[in-house]
């Protein structure tokens, strides 16, 4: 995992080719943002907040690329299908209430 910076908050991000596309997780404080790689049901049976897209290729591509699906949990923050990545981030990070 390295440091990113996106929008003046620092993030985990994880990039590993596997195959065609690479696998591509960005980790913010409550929760992840993760291409179509990461299983969505079993993300939801686990209990992780979690948020995916599609069509990326490059952890700078996720920051620019939209909500394509969410777990309840992630729900639960307001995140939605079709949010920009920048403000389900800004979801994940808020501090416990």
């Amino acid at each position: 995992m390295e440091d990113v910076e996106f929008c003046g908050r620092k993030y985990k991000a994880f990039q590993q080719t596997l195959g065609n596309l690479p696998m591509i997780v960005i980790k913010a404080k409550r929760g992840y943002i993760a291409c179509s790689y990461v299983n969505k049901e079993t993300a939801e049976k686990v209990g992780d907040i979690a948020a995916f897209v599609s069509g990326i290729k490059s952890v700078n591509d996720v920051f620019s690329a939209k909500v394509k699906g969410t777990t309840s949990w992630a729900e639960d923050l307001g995140i939605r299908e079709g949010m920009s990545v920048k403000k389900a981030l800004e979801l994940m990070d808020r501090d416990e209430e």
